[in-house]
């Protein structure tokens, strides 16, 4: 399974930046992070070791075969040798000794312990299972957000790119006419400063797009190159919810943080039935064979065979059995204060979420009409001005007006994108809306329990 995801990774790897003419997709790009991302991969890791416990925990209910031999040299004073060994042996006697034992021991009841101990490591397999779920979520908005970033750094480029470009337009124009003798010094020094602040401009936006191919880089850990167009979720296609308390319902019902939250509550109720087992009698069905050969100064060969039941039962412990049981009361009471603080951040983070989805969401259109507005008005003014009826402060000042409509246009439908991907994540549903494949150490271990159970009618 590893190696065959290693190969898609390369595949996908090598796909991304070498097959020319394919655009990389949004979806292409968080499959490649999921699958490569050390977070993610971490947290697989985790879950797999965490589901070793459940095993280890099972393991109780087997019964236990322990094999013992051994031989070296016994000296024994007793009673016997004293009485045939002679007084000048001093009683006592030296063989070598010869052990060998077979012992099989199986648990009848342990106060419950045994089955209390699987809950506890089946719900802390869970908890991890929604950790991984949680870390595919934030990881994918990670991409989600450094992809939009390089298209929006792409965008703000070409207009910076058109604007120098009008400006330079600007400046060879007031440039002949100085030259001509009909244009003044002052017009073509207002052009020379004007095109020099374009120009700035558009080397800014030339370092920042540099900045969000790395920022692309770490996050997905490859170099993007031509991108697809992102797939913008609705509420009209119903991926994004008719409204807040909506949005905050899916979240409370689907955030797998609050879910690892809840089964960690789960965990901590089963340690505390676990201490608990303390406080029973153990009862275990013990069968033993033992042969021993010259053991305690007697010559010859000692066999035994037993099969008992056992009951060992603590009557008193120092305190420590009632102060443990205390404690992991105490964890129950912190487990569930960490889940009702999870609870407020899942809800303060989608209706945040939500704030600046429907604040840029309601800006746009007045963004928009601003820019429609100002190209209009840049479009008159260059008529204007060649007749002479516009000054070229007038013609300037336009076209960075312009400039700057178009900038904040730009800026504002990009953050509304990436606020609808927001909204997805705090609701678990990005990577469902994409079709990407999450880790199976996603599945918590219960769910595929109720998955395989037989129904019955």
């Amino acid at each position: 399974m590893n190696i065959k995801k290693t190969l898609l990774s390369c595949l996908i790897l090598t796909s991304f930046q070498v097959t020319s003419g394919h655009a990389q997709s949004l979806k292409e790009a968080i499959q490649l992070t999921l699958d490569e991302n050390p977070e993610v991969q971490e947290a697989r890791s985790t879950r797999l070791a965490y589901e070793q416990e459940i095993d280890q925990a099972a393991s109780r209910y087997l019964p236990t075969l322990d094999v013992s031999a051994g031989y070296g040299l016994e000296q024994a004073n007793t009673p016997f040798t004293r009485g045939f060994g002679g007084i000048s042996r001093g009683g006592s006697t030296q063989y070598g000794r010869t052990e060998s034992s077979v012992q099989l021991r199986q648990m009848v009841f342990d106060g419950f312990e045994t089955p209390h101990e699987v809950d506890r490591f089946t719900a802390k397999t869970d908890a991890q299972a929604y950790t991984v779920f949680g870390k595919s979520e934030m990881v994918g908005l990670q991409a989600a957000q450094a992809y939009i970033g390089v298209l929006r750094r792409k965008a703000l480029l070409d207009l910076a790119k058109d604007n120098l470009d009008t400006h330079k337009s600007f400046f060879d124009q007031i440039k002949l006419r100085t030259e001509q003798g009909v244009g003044r010094q002052s017009d073509l020094d207002q052009a020379t400063g004007r095109l020099a602040n374009a120009e700035s401009n558009y080397r800014a936006e030339e370092g920042n797009l540099r900045d969000a191919d790395t920022n692309f880089y770490r996050v997905i850990g490859v170099l993007p190159t031509e991108l697809d167009d992102v797939p913008e979720p609705t509420q009209e296609t119903g991926e994004i919810p008719e409204n807040m308390d909506q949005a905050v319902e899916l979240a409370l019902a689907n955030h797998p943080i609050l879910k690892a939250a809840d089964a960690d509550i789960n965990e901590a109720l089963a340690q505390h039935n676990t201490a608990s087992a303390a406080f029973y009698p153990r009862v275990d069905f013990e069968v033993g064979y033992d042969n021993n050969d010259d053991t305690g100064g007697i010559r010859g060969r000692n066999e035994s065979l037993t099969a008992m039941m056992r009951v060992r039962y603590n009557l008193f412990n120092g305190g420590k059995d009632t102060a443990r049981r205390r404690q992991t009361a105490h964890e129950i009471a912190q487990a569930k204060n960490i889940r009702d603080n999870t609870y407020r951040q899942t809800i303060e983070s989608i209706r945040l979420s939500w704030v600046a989805y429907q604040t840029l969401g309601n800006q746009i259109d007045f963004f928009k009409s601003h820019r429609d507005a100002s190209i209009k008005t840049l479009d008159a003014y260059k008529r204007q001005f060649n007749i002479g009826q516009r000054t070229l402060l007038d013609l300037l000042d336009t076209t960075n007006e312009t400039y700057l409509a178009n900038l904040a246009y730009t800026d504002a439908k990009y953050n509304e994108l990436a606020a609808r991907y927001r909204i997805l994540a705090g609701m678990g549903a990005l990577n469902q809306y994409l079709g990407t494949t999450i880790p199976e150490e996603a599945k918590p271990i219960t769910e595929e329990k109720q998955a395989t159970a037989p129904a019955f009618n």
